[in-house]
């Protein structure tokens, strides 16, 4: 296959980049110097030895000699909160607003009305169970306000029923408007969502 061709095709498969721009990039790509592409391929190599994955909340973060990540390890952090986030751009939106001092969880993306899509269902299951003993009373569904994300907090509640005695399942308060994804949120219209949370 056509080199350049093969390259835009792989851009392509980002979020929100089309065939157009991907090919933008190619040809950026190519009328940049030589040691720009070489350090931007040094880069992409280095998440792998670099970056690595929390075992508690599943965040990526720096690798460093810490076993988990800087939120999970924080002593100060409030237990008996455990926000679920879609992606991890919307754990940074809400460390942003500077209101919320609980746990995370990013489940991986979002359920679809046509059943695609996937979560880390058993993996959130472990997280609250090893939470529980440590103090968990709060889960804060914190998805984005789209049909996507209100089909997977409606997903998450039924996986949650059996625990409703003992954990509370809140949402979002609508200071987000519907449609808006929860990454692009500034931070005042977080905080007034958090504030403003119901039971759910």
């Amino acid at each position: 296959m056509d080199k350049i061709e093969e390259l835009a095709q792989a851009f392509t498969r980002f979020p929100g980049i089309g065939p157009r721009q991907a090919k933008r990039f190619v040809f950026h790509l190519l009328s940049a110097p030589g040691s720009d592409r070489t350090k931007l391929a040094e880069l992409i190599g280095a998440l792998s030895a670099n970056v690595r994955q929390c075992p508690e909340c599943l965040r990526f973060y720096n690798g460093t000699t810490a076993q988990t990540c800087s939120y999970c390890s924080d002593n100060r952090r409030d237990n008996s909160l455990l926000m679920l986030v879609e992606k991890d751009q919307d754990l940074a939106a809400v460390e942003r607003a500077g209101t919320y001092k609980g746990r995370y969880f990013v489940l991986g993306g979002v359920l679809t009305l046509s059943g695609k899509g996937v979560i880390r269902e058993k993996e959130l299951l472990q997280a609250v169970k090893a939470r529980q003993k440590k103090g968990l009373k709060e889960i804060v569904l914190a998805l984005s306000a789209t049909s996507e994300g209100e089909h997977t907090s409606d997903h998450i509640r039924e996986l949650l029923a059996p625990m409703r005695d003992s954990i509370k399942i809140s949402a979002l308060g609508r200071g987000l408007a519907t449609g808006s994804e929860l990454e692009y949120s500034d931070a005042e219209t977080l905080r007034a969502a958090l504030q403003n949370r119901t039971e759910s």
